[in-house]
């Protein structure tokens, strides 16, 4: 099937993502409140990662294996992401705007985050892990990452509780959209 990125991308950049249903129908979605993951001193976690970060015992990756991270978001019970928002997010990875932020315990995938870039905005659609603690130290080291290269926002896009403990936080569509104007007249580079 052939996809117009250009449009893809313009319906991110107005606030809406894709998302499959039951059927695997794709279809744009939108929200009423935000979730956004703090890139400034409101961004926390637990206690007991700081241990697993001081042991250094993963590595961190961009794009080393962005099917692998898509396969391993798209790999439960329930997904979103059907073979053709898979083939989709390919496609933006390969015309530069989707990418995966992994971690790695020696040669294997231990984590990821699947996001798309615009401008200084990071709107992450997954994430998932292999090994204990992959996803989480992947949140860490994206969200240092987005810091230092100065980054606008995190759209996490909607809540839940795992998130909760990093300090994500809502905000209502009027304040997003705001926000996301910012994010797009900036410029900024994951990598």
């Amino acid at each position: 099937m052939q996809y117009d990125i250009d449009t893809i991308i313009q319906g991110y950049a107005q606030g809406y993502f894709l998302m499959a249903d039951d059927n695997n129908s794709l279809g744009w979605y939108g929200s009423r409140d935000r979730t956004l993951i703090p890139l400034d001193e409101r961004f926390r976690y637990p206690k007991s990662l700081q241990r697993v970060l001081n042991q250094e015992k993963f590595t961190v990756a961009i794009n080393r294996d962005f099917p692998a991270v898509v396969a391993g978001c798209a790999n439960r019970e329930t997904t979103w992401i059907s073979p053709e928002l898979a083939e989709i997010y390919y496609l933006l990875y390969q015309t530069g705007y989707a990418y995966s932020f992994e971690t790695w315990q020696g040669d294997e995938l231990a984590g990821g985050i699947l996001g798309i870039v615009i401008g200084g905005a990071f709107i992450g659609e997954s994430m998932f892990y292999q090994i204990p603690d992959g996803s989480k130290v992947a949140m860490v080291k994206l969200v240092e990452r987005l810091r230092q290269q100065g980054f606008v926002m995190f759209d996490a896009q909607m809540m839940n509780p795992h998130l909760e403990r990093f300090g994500a936080y809502s905000i209502n569509d009027q304040e997003y959209q705001t926000l996301l104007e910012t994010a797009l007249s900036s410029s900024c580079n994951l990598i």
